[in-house]
């Protein structure tokens, strides 16, 4: 009845952001600042929508221009200093998730989703982290309940199929990955999650055809390269462990056997047979220090210092403080096993008796009473050196001189 009215668009749009319908708000909003650049009210309302749906920069614009039209509006202040605080949590959740400190992102991103409650791209960034963090029934529930909302959101489909794919649902992950290339054929995450929710599948179950058509040494080496594709999937990879182990188990049949052979009939094939049947047992049970540092077998010294800094502050206690008990038992382990690679490939004897299977006992490496601690702070110590500091309770960050 009267088109032009930039007031009745600007109640319109409130009524809509009482109803949570931000999006539609927005569109009201601005044609309220269209047809009349002075409503003041109209510009903070298309701010308030941008703030609510997440766009931050563009509430501040529309903050400012309100500030422009009345400089003393007590909540065009306090809404821009809101815009400006989302934009920091967003650039310090950027930092972190590069960091690999998923703990701080999820806080980062609570922090503004208070601002910004309609927001599907932080809540998404919420839930991948708390995936990644072990906490899956809570990034179902974020995830789910975009899904329910916009059921072709290639951002959800992904973070639940990445729930399902860390609980060793693989099949049902990979359903949901294809789903999400589907929407988005170059969603680059949900196109490597695929790729390694295959390549795990596959490697697994080639590992238990070769374990029971009774060929061990294939079985332990498709375990171990299953093993080595995704190093945070830890309840696949305990599965696999338990393969490997079963596997293991068999080279000491295999020793027993040739042990029996050989009293039987001490020959020299019978005693280079029993002799190789106990170096693959040694082997079989050995780390592979090269894939725990991420270097080939050819690393040069520096690049194995360079993984190591690099391993060691991504596995260290201190950044995993507030995952859960799981992963912090997991990521503790993954910092001694690289402090114990380091100790061998940086060592030029220690690695060359490595590299030829010889036993590492020889040289003093008890490995029980290995301590990473110290390696690491012999690494990173004095002057110009590195330390975890805390800010908070439970908050750590990284220094260095």
């Amino acid at each position: 009845m009267c088109p032009k009215n930039a007031s009745y668009y600007g109640n319109r749009a409130a009524t809509l952001m009482m109803l949570g319908k931000f999006r539609e708000a927005l569109g009201d909003a601005q044609q309220s600042v269209r047809l009349d650049d002075s409503f003041v009210r109209g510009h903070l309302r298309e701010g308030k929508c941008h703030l609510s749906l997440g766009n931050a920069m563009a509430a501040c614009r529309s903050f400012q221009r309100a500030l422009e039209l009345d400089h003393k509006n007590a909540q065009a202040q306090q809404e821009f200093k809101n815009a400006n605080a989302v934009i920091e949590y967003e650039k310090i959740a950027e930092t972190d998730f590069e960091k690999r400190d998923f703990r701080k992102v999820v806080f980062c991103m609570d922090r503004a989703l208070e601002f910004a409650p309609a927001c599907h791209r932080f809540k998404i960034l919420k839930a991948e982290c708390l995936a990644m963090l072990g906490r899956y029934p809570e990034a179902q529930s974020v995830a789910s309940d975009i899904l329910r909302m916009d059921s072709t959101n290639a951002d959800a489909l992904y973070v639940r199929g990445l729930c399902l794919y860390y609980e060793d649902c693989i099949e049902k992950a990979v359903q949901f990955f294809v789903q999400a290339l589907r929407m988005a054929p170059d969603h680059e995450k949900a196109c490597v999650a695929c790729r390694n929710a295959k390549a795990l599948k596959a490697k697994k179950e080639d590992g238990n055809k070769a374990f029971k058509e009774g060929n061990y040494k294939l079985a332990y080496e498709l375990y171990t390269e299953a093993l080595g594709i995704d190093p945070n999937n830890i309840k696949t990879n305990a599965k696999l462990y338990c393969n490997r182990g079963t596997v293991n188990s068999k080279y000491e049949e295999a020793v027993r056997d040739y042990e029996k052979v050989y009293q039987t009939e001490k020959t020299k094939e019978h005693k280079q047979l029993l002799k190789n049947a106990q170096l693959e047992l040694k082997k079989s049970k050995r780390k592979d220090y090269y894939k725990i540092l991420g270097v080939d077998k050819n690393a040069s010294e520096d690049e194995i210092k360079k993984a190591y800094r690099k391993r060691a502050l991504m596995h260290h206690p201190d950044r995993h403080s507030g995952a859960s008990a799981e992963v912090q038992k997991e990521e503790e382990k993954k910092f001694k096993e690289v402090g114990e690679a380091f100790t061998i490939l940086s060592d030029p004897k220690k690695k060359t008796r490595y590299d030829s299977g010889q036993d590492l006992d020889e040289e003093g490496m008890n490995m029980g009473d290995f301590d990473a601690n110290n390696i690491f702070k012999a690494f990173f110590g004095g002057p110009g050196g590195f330390s975890f500091e805390a800010s908070g309770p439970g908050n750590f960050f990284f220094q260095f001189g």
